[in-house]
């Protein structure tokens, strides 16, 4: 690795053949310098990290260009849709809400002429209004002459003198749980725009009633990941209160949910119970929780390529780079013949594979034990880990090449669980475990609708509605062992 066109990789090494060769140097002395230069070899591993070759976000990238794939892919594109992309424009509706009719000054016509009605040349401005609309209903008191009284009923969920409606409810979830504004945000928005006093109170009884109205679809949702034939997972970590926690993820193309937890292994992934009884293939990153489970398993390509993008730059492993081409070349094939690739061309593919990870033992060998022989694992390098992982799991790696239903990446996990991580930015923290929980139920709700193609302003209405979407089947039974809704604190 290079800064400021210093080799630092060939500085450290010459330093360290002449620490070897040096009989001179005490060994005080010679501790120190290996101290310094470990020290060095962290610091300068740290500041070559960035979103190509490791797993920070590019919004930590240093120097941070926007746009880079597109330049580096020899694509100068021009602001706006590109060619094939289907555009939209405003268009004129044919029953506008109101309608305004302009006349002709006849002072401003030619004096001694006759007109006749030519129809009208018609424009459109399209605005939205945002206002407080009350409706009262009054239930009709009849007496008797035994004066027994008989009032009709009142509508279904309306059950106090004044109480806020389910669009107002749905409104203030949406804000707050879907475009993740701060509470005090959202008040402030009521007030202004239209002329209501939302407490923060109410606006947190909307979220725990919306979470209560949600335990059917959690049921349903945790039964259709369970029986599905493929399972992406991943967890991140959340700021609760001041503590470290973890958010878990479940997904498929259909189906979405969260769960957060104190912990991110065993014990997490049991509490979530989607895990324990699935059968099909799970897709994840090699965290090593997720082996345990009884289940098929392919490993995300994205985290590799990244990681051989690592091991090519920073510790100049020349098969990290070569692997790093095959893969994706294996990537381009399945999708040129639409996930399904010929047995002799999958056999071809793991020879190359094979071969490569045969020439990289020699370029990246085990460490050799130097002095005693000490208890536990050999500490290796992350080159040689990513080698043995590739070594190790090529059938969960190259499951992509034979299974048409298992993706290269675990991309889809990672955009479900992309909003968390904004929700983190906005508002530094949940307040508690509870508020957690809100966020979990709601989002994944909300994540599962688009995925259905359902607006999540019509779903959240739907729901403050006591009604549902109709994908979700009236078949809710509940998954055996799965946890029910407790009441929140």
């Amino acid at each position: 690795m290079s800064i400021n066109n210093i080799n630092i990789t060939e500085t450290i090494a010459r330093v360290e053949r002449t620490l070897s060769q040096d009989a001179k140097i005490s060994p005080e002395f010679r501790g120190l310098v290996e101290l310094l230069l470990l020290i060095i070899k962290l610091l300068v591993d740290k500041t070559g990290l960035n979103s190509r070759n490791s797993h920070k976000p590019p919004s930590q990238d240093p120097h941070r260009v926007r746009g880079r794939k597109s330049k580096a892919a020899g694509k100068k594109r021009k602001p706006g849709g590109q060619p094939g992309h289907k555009g939209s424009y405003l268009k004129q509706v044919e029953t506008p809400d109101v309608v305004c009719e302009i006349k002709i000054d006849r002072k401003t016509l030619p004096k001694g002429r006759r007109f006749h009605p030519g129809g009208y040349d018609k424009r459109q401005v399209i605005d939205i209004i945002v206002k407080r609309e009350v409706t009262e209903y009054q239930a009709e008191i009849l007496r008797d002459e035994r004066g027994n009284k008989y009032v009709a009923e009142f509508p279904k969920g309306v059950k106090r003198d004044v109480q806020y409606g389910a669009a107002l409810k749905a409104k203030a979830v949406y804000m707050s749980q879907a475009q993740l504004i701060p509470l005090e945000r959202v008040e402030d928005y009521f007030k202004s725009h239209c002329q209501l006093n939302v407490s923060q109170g109410s606006l947190c009884n909307f979220n725990k009633e919306a979470w209560r109205l949600l335990e059917r679809f959690e049921k349903v949702a945790k039964s259709k990941l369970i029986s599905g034939d493929l399972l992406h997972n991943d967890e991140t970590g959340i700021n609760i209160a001041g503590h470290l926690r973890w958010l878990h993820s479940a997904s498929n193309e259909k189906w979405t949910l969260f769960f957060p937890h104190e912990r991110r292994g065993v014990e997490a992934m049991n509490a979530f119970g989607i895990l324990p009884q699935f059968k099909g293939v799970a897709m994840h990153d090699h965290w090593k929780p997720y082996l345990g489970y009884e289940c098929e398993h392919a490993l995300c390509n994205a985290h590799h390529l990244r990681e051989l993008e690592r091991a090519w730059e920073q510790d100049g492993q020349r098969w990290a780079k070569n692997m790093r081409r095959l893969l994706l070349n294996m990537k381009e094939a399945v999708e040129k013949a639409n996930g399904k690739l010929p047995k002799k061309k999958v056999e071809r593919f793991r020879k190359k594979y094979r071969a490569l990870l045969a020439r990289a033992s020699r370029e990246c060998p085990e460490p050799k034990i130097v002095g005693p022989k000490r208890r536990g694992r050999k500490k290796k390098n992350k080159a040689r880990n990513l080698l043995e992982r590739l070594r190790d799991y090529e059938l969960e790696t190259l499951r992509f090449l034979t299974d048409p239903g298992v993706p290269f990446t675990n991309n889809l996990s990672e955009r479900d669980i992309r909003m968390t991580k904004v929700q983190q930015k906005i508002s530094g923290c949940f307040r508690s475990l509870d508020t957690a929980e809100i966020f979990c139920r709601i989002r994944g709700y909300l994540s599962t609708c688009r995925k259905h193609g359902v607006d999540p302003t019509k779903a959240l209405r739907l729901l403050f509605n006591a009604k549902m979407p109709p994908f979700i089947h009236e078949d809710s039974t509940t998954v055996a062992g799965a946890p029910s809704a407790k009441r929140l604190r």
